[in-house]
């Protein structure tokens, strides 16, 4: 049998033990506080933002300010600048407004094929190729066949997806579409007045008959801004 000595110093033993494995325990539990956190995701790549040159044309009946997409299209902003540049489109105006449906169409402006203010046309550059679409906003050349653009254009007031080129178009294999170059950032109201202005039924020739506005809203000024 074993004396009060021996069972005090085996308890003694025993509490020990208890402990250690109590203290061995705790330290093998990791701390949440002290884990490992994830390594951060790396940051998106920017966006590219196309360079674009800011034109503004005043009207008798406001502003439009356009933003020219130069890296995007540069033949045909290239062009157009220069018209700007050289005052060529100051003292022209908007004279066709089409209407497709309340609030959606085009308004057509620009020298009118007038010779002592045109240069010569200008290569096509379709959306095909610069990715600048016929949406809401949106400013082209007007032309006969692919490559007459000389010095008129047309904004859009709303969508017009078929103004794109249609490579599946029938019967000829694709369609060239028109060539956009730019969108209005500022008096899309002033395009709604334009559009909304009265037209006569008898004036133009072709599929502009019924189009071209009374009362022309005359272009006092096209500047560069900036």
């Amino acid at each position: 049998m074993m004396n009060r000595r021996t069972i005090t110093s085996l308890l003694a033993s025993a509490v020990a033990a208890l402990a250690l494995g109590g203290a061995t325990a705790q330290e093998a539990t990791p701390n949440p506080a002290s884990a490992a956190l994830p390594a951060p995701l790396p940051p998106s790549p920017p966006t590219h933002v196309y360079a674009t040159t800011r034109v503004v044309l005043q009207t008798t009946v406001g502003k439009i300010v356009i933003a020219v997409e130069t890296e995007r299209a540069p033949v045909t902003a290239t062009n157009f600048l220069r018209y700007v540049t050289e005052k060529r489109l100051d003292g022209t105006n908007f004279y066709r407004a089409l209407n497709l449906a309340p609030g959606i169409g085009l308004i057509q402006g620009g020298v009118r094929g007038d010779p002592k203010r045109s240069l010569k046309p200008i290569a096509h550059e379709p959306t095909s190729k610069t990715g600048i679409l016929h949406t809401d906003g949106t400013i082209s050349m007007a032309r006969a066949a692919p490559g007459t653009a000389t010095g008129d254009f047309f904004i859009l007031a709303g969508d017009i997806p078929s103004l794109n080129a249609q490579p599946d178009s029938y019967p000829a294999g694709k369609d060239p579409g028109f060539a956009a170059f730019g969108h209005v950032v500022e008096g899309m109201d002033v395009v709604q007045k334009i559009l909304a202005a009265p037209v006569s039924p008898t004036a133009g020739t072709g599929a502009m008959k019924g189009q071209m506005i009374v009362a022309p809203v005359r272009i006092l000024t096209a500047k560069r801004l900036g």
